[in-house]
């Protein structure tokens, strides 16, 4: 995570940090996520059902793009200088806009939207995240995570 002065996390509103380094998402990835959370619909773990589909594979879980932005995120997302810990404070929206393919390669493009000073020594950072498919004009999902930072 890039740390920068409190004072300066004002001057990175409205623009662009970056974007994360590219990552298969495999079947073995969507397998592990059902396991996790007990969702076996088949689009997602069965690849001969899932090719009868409109979307010919199978594809990774909603759930799943929306949980790899923490990970992918945190080499992007600035944060103020003297952090003791940040914690996920949940989204302001999420909006999927096309599926995740079994073996696409996805990347997350971050922007920050918005700082706020919710008590002394507690930051919130507001992001818009775009999950890229590569090869596709289309994101995957579009979402605004909040993440609280202790300073």
């Amino acid at each position: 995570m890039p740390y920068v002065p409190v004072a300066e996390l004002n001057d990175y509103v409205g623009k662009e940090l970056g974007r994360s380094e590219w990552l298969t998402i495999d079947q073995e990835r969507i397998n592990l996520f059902a396991e996790a959370t007990g969702d076996f619909q088949f689009i997602h773990v069965d690849p001969v059902k899932a090719a009868q589909t409109p979307f010919g594979s199978t594809i990774a879980h909603g759930f799943l793009s929306l949980s790899l932005i923490p990970k992918l995120m945190e080499d992007i997302l600035v944060v103020p200088q003297g952090l003791k810990m940040v914690v996920n404070y949940g989204l302001d929206s999420v909006r999927f806009i096309q599926p995740v393919k079994v073996n696409s390669r996805v990347r997350l493009k971050v922007d920050l939207t918005e700082v706020t000073e919710k008590k002394p020594g507690q930051w919130l950072l507001k992001a818009t995240t775009t999950l890229e498919i590569e090869g596709s004009d289309k994101p995957a999902y579009i979402a605004e995570p909040l993440s609280l930072c202790f300073v």
